[in-house]
């Protein structure tokens, strides 16, 4: 007997997380222009039906992808904490996740598509690089109401922050002209980024502060 309705929850969930897996090894085999949704519902195994109830389109698909990617560095960044190991914690979730060969060629994907498909571009900078800039931005936020921070616009911070760890030994590795870095490359590339960019944003009064404690 074929049972109608929705399938229960844990069944759905899995469902969602199996087009999600097959939609991102699609997306890097085929790019986006090239991926039909019918190819992504086939190797998933799910109807067309559960892709467009779960995601609307292929664009919210790719959206989703790339949501899920974004939150395993966005949710690093602790609410508590001294501000200093956060960055540090945070720094180190982000340049191992960019620098991995799956994230380099989606950001070669989208930097070649995005023109001839403005909402992939969209999709991607929204749940992506935007979502990672506001949990930043808040972060700044709170921490210059107890004057860690320089007075500046929170967002410029965050800004500048993201600057410092995609430098241009991140611009080489996309170009496919710098290596995968290693964990001891990593761990020097995270301690100087944040060195510097807390050398420039510290607030005055916080600084000495800040050295005695390292």
């Amino acid at each position: 007997m074929i049972k109608c309705g929705r399938p229960p929850k844990g069944q759905e969930s899995q469902s969602r997380e199996r087009v999600l897996d097959s939609a991102l090894q699609l997306f890097l085999e085929h790019g986006y222009g090239n991926l039909s949704m019918e190819t992504v519902a086939r190797e998933a195994h799910v109807s067309m039906r559960t892709i467009y109830s779960h995601f609307g389109n292929k664009a919210g698909l790719i959206g989703a992808v790339i949501r899920r990617c974004s939150d395993q560095f966005v949710d690093s960044l602790p609410e508590i904490g001294e501000p200093r190991e956060a960055l540090l914690a945070f720094a180190r979730q982000f340049i191992s996740r960019i620098t991995q060969p799956d994230a380099v060629r989606i950001r070669t994907i989208l930097t070649g598509e995005s023109l001839r498909f403005p909402e992939l571009a969209s999709q991607f900078y929204e749940q992506g690089p935007q979502r990672t800039l506001d949990r930043l931005t808040a972060f700044f936020s709170k921490h210059q109401r107890t004057g860690y921070f320089v007075e500046l616009n929170p967002q410029r911070l965050a800004d500048h922050f993201l600057s410092c760890l995609r430098n241009e030994r991140f611009h080489k590795l996309q170009l496919g002209l710098a290596p995968i870095p290693n964990e001891d490359e990593i761990e020097d590339w995270v301690q100087q980024a944040v060195e510097l960019f807390l050398n420039g944003s510290v607030a005055p009064n916080r600084k000495q502060q800040t050295i005695t404690n390292n």
